[in-house]
């Protein structure tokens, strides 16, 4: 698979990784069509899941990576990796303030960011939008990391990237999907908003990729920006929203899970 990925341009190599994380959250609402409701331990696993692979891809696909690009241009790669880090997981936190937004299993009532009357349909799409700018940015700057030919940013590693951040954005789109078809909406309206979270990760995706290419000296901080992003999207969303119902150990289980999977995928690729 890599060496007939090798053939396609840089552009073309981060439009088909988007696109792929973006069809598997189209894939992830697609359930809707299967089923009115899921089970509530069934989707906390998932979940749990989705942010073990977030937090081993922020390391072994991210700061790993910048902190040895670092290396290389400084006696100390712990200041760029550190500032890159903190600005991501701001970026992240202004954009919640930000945008109006609604996490899972909640009332319209404590919906985050400026007061709206928005449906809460859109306000749940808002808030799986939200975070999945971080994942597809991420793939950019790593697809763009091989393009400008960094030593340590290796192809296999940005697929594996990309892989990860699909598995786990297959159980967002169903967490978006199904709670409204639950709440009347049709499955074809369901189905719509739940994909339509993942538009987002083709445009931030491509916004990454040439970032980096005309901007190379900023890559160390921008792969940690990606990072930091992610963890604020873990420690925010994914880890209180799979715990929610107190099945916390199948959720537990499930983010031990995906970090092995993820840590896996990035080793055996990278």
């Amino acid at each position: 698979m890599i060496d007939w990925f090798t053939k396609i341009s840089p552009i073309f190599q981060v439009l088909i990784a988007t696109l792929y994380t973006w069809g598997l959250t189209a894939l992830g609402a697609g359930l809707v069509f299967f089923f009115k409701q899921i089970n509530r331990k069934v989707l906390d696993g998932m979940l749990g899941l989705a942010a073990g692979i977030m937090i081993a891809a922020s390391f072994w696909s991210l700061l790993a990576p910048a902190i040895e690009l670092a290396g290389e241009t400084t006696a100390q790669p712990w200041i760029p990796v550190t500032i890159g880090f903190l600005l991501g997981a701001l970026f992240l936190w202004g954009l919640n303030k930000l945008i109006p937004h609604l996490h899972l299993w909640l009332p319209v009532s404590k919906a985050e960011g400026p007061k709206t009357s928005w449906h809460r349909s859109i306000l749940l799409v808002l808030a799986i939008t939200i975070h999945n700018v971080p994942e597809g940015l991420a793939i950019g700057i790593a697809f763009g990391a091989v393009a400008v030919g960094i030593p340590s940013a290796t192809l296999g590693g940005a697929i594996a990237l990309a892989i990860g951040i699909g598995i786990q954005n297959f159980p967002e789109g169903t967490a978006v999907s199904v709670p409204l078809r639950r709440e009347g909406l049709s499955r074809a309206k369901s189905f719509w908003y739940g994909q339509l979270s993942g538009i987002v990760e083709p445009i931030s995706g491509l916004i990454g990729f040439f970032a980096i290419i005309f901007m190379r000296p900023i890559l160390p901080y921008a792969l940690a920006f990606a990072a930091g992003a992610m963890i604020f999207v873990v420690v925010e969303e994914l880890i209180p929203e799979s715990q929610y119902a107190k099945n916390t150990d199948l959720a537990t289980l499930g983010a031990i899970f995906g970090f092995a999977l993820m840590m896996a995928l990035d080793v055996s690729l990278g």
